[in-house]
């Protein structure tokens, strides 16, 4: 019927060994990537480490501090837009679900996802990226831009 020769099942264990030594690299390496896409690694480095920090410690109000705000969520099924810290707390506990606290204790900083649009904690459970401080954009702050269950 269907005969794989042997070229091409070896050309395929390489590349499937490829994809998965890709997901897995060094604190060096996730430095690079940031460094490369956003100039700096060190505000992200930073600041996955205090949201790690915060949310291990169920600090509602860090992390709320953390939100680049108005923030869009999905409560209850229904979009919202949290407008401020104050509100955020309130509703920490149905944005931030059991699973989207296991996702950023789970993950760790070399193995974050990154590209132009921010970096990834877990399949998506939360997003973060660079907030422009000035017209220029050339002062940034890191943020949550978003989290999705």
């Amino acid at each position: 019927m269907f005969k794989l020769n042997r070229t091409f099942l070896a050309a395929l264990c390489i590349g499937l060994s490829g994809i998965a030594a890709a997901q897995a690299q060094s604190t060096e390496e996730m430095n690079a990537t940031l460094d490369d896409l956003f100039g700096d690694h060190a505000p992200y480095h930073a600041f996955f480490e205090k949201l790690k920090k915060a949310v291990a410690e169920n600090d509602k109000k860090a992390v709320a501090a953390m939100v680049d705000y108005p923030f869009k969520a999905r409560i209850d099924d229904r979009a919202v837009t949290i407008r401020d810290a104050a509100h955020f707390v309130e509703d920490y506990d149905k944005v931030f679900t059991s699973k989207v606290r296991k996702a950023v204790s789970s993950q760790t900083y070399p193995n974050l996802f990154a590209n132009w649009q921010g970096v990834m904690i877990g399949d998506g459970e939360i997003w973060f990226g660079g907030i422009c401080s000035d017209e220029t954009c050339k002062q940034q702050t890191v943020r949550i831009t978003a989290v999705n269950d």
